[in-house]
């Protein structure tokens, strides 16, 4: 069956968004770490955690996908920026442990002008100090759609940050400690012809950073063409990768949801709706068409 959820809010605690999931169908989630904004993480209740828990185990959940929120830069070129990310993440990754194996995913930040080489560094800078021997949670880099100066626009910038990583606590670099999240629209965004060759941009993919390391996908239509590098979602069917008259269609999503690259990952949908349902249904019809 496939693994596919949606972004949950955590406003009513851990056990509701387990209880929430299962109300429209979903077998996994996501959620942020704390107010996207940023800002101080609410006390942790164990007790809210491992009703939780017992929610994945009955019904056998894949693997949750914790979001980092927007706010973390840790290539910012403003020092304080960088240490906020820097203590956010450590405090993330403590308290992800009382929910142990899942995956924390995290946009790899903005240079914001000192240039790609100089953001890399310090996002393995901070990544070697947040990250910790025997973690029980899996750190992954998200692809990003390279609008303005984002890292992690192309393959070969998410592959760097791995690499300077194991230059430094290769310990930590294991593919089951730090992996890649594959945003669909981001990639579409930043230049990858996943409509007309998803087969290639994927054995591109493992050339480059390794299939290993491959561990969720954010499933999400474009509403832009592609290498547009604006990342602006789109409900699935309504945007280029499954409307036809834009030049997708309902053969790309399948492909998406079946290729043997990725349909045993979790995909959550991060797409614009009103409400639950809206996930619902487009939980329901992926499904459908990776039957």
């Amino acid at each position: 069956m496939l693994t596919i959820g949606c972004h949950l809010s955590t406003s009513k605690g851990f056990t509701a968004m387990g209880k929430a999931a299962l109300s429209i169908g979903a077998n996994t989630f996501a959620f942020f770490t704390r107010n996207p904004r940023g800002g101080n993480a609410k006390e942790l209740d164990l007790d809210d955690v491992a009703g939780l828990q017992r929610i994945l185990d009955e019904h056998s959940f894949g693997r949750l996908v914790a979001h980092a929120p927007y706010t973390y830069n840790a290539c910012s070129s403003k020092e304080r920026a960088r240490e906020f990310a820097l203590e956010a993440m450590a405090e993330d990754l403590k308290r992800m442990e009382a929910l142990p194996g899942q995956y924390y995913n995290f946009h790899p930040g903005a240079h914001v002008g000192q240039g790609a080489d100089v953001g890399i560094v310090l996002i393995a800078e901070t990544l070697c100090y947040v990250m910790f021997e025997g973690q029980r949670t899996c750190v992954l880099l998200e692809t990003m759609a390279g609008k303005g100066t984002e890292i992690g626009r192309s393959f070969e910038e998410l592959a760097r940050i791995i690499e300077a990583v194991a230059m430094r606590r290769p310990e930590l670099a294991r593919s089951e400690m730090l992996g890649v999240c594959l945003d669909t629209c981001h990639i579409h965004d930043g230049g990858y012809d996943i409509v007309h060759d998803l087969d290639g941009v994927l054995a591109e993919f493992d050339r480059v950073v390794g299939l290993e390391r491959l561990k969720a996908v954010h499933l999400n239509d474009s509403k832009n063409p592609c290498g547009a590098h604006k990342d602006r979602h789109a409900r699935i069917g309504e945007g280029y990768l499954g409307d036809e008259e834009l030049g997708g269609g309902e053969a790309v999503l399948r492909a998406l949801v079946t290729h043997p690259a990725l349909h045993d990952l979790p995909f959550i949908l991060e797409t614009p709706q009103d409400d639950l349902s809206g996930y619902a249904h487009e939980i329901t019809y992926l499904r459908s068409l990776a039957e």
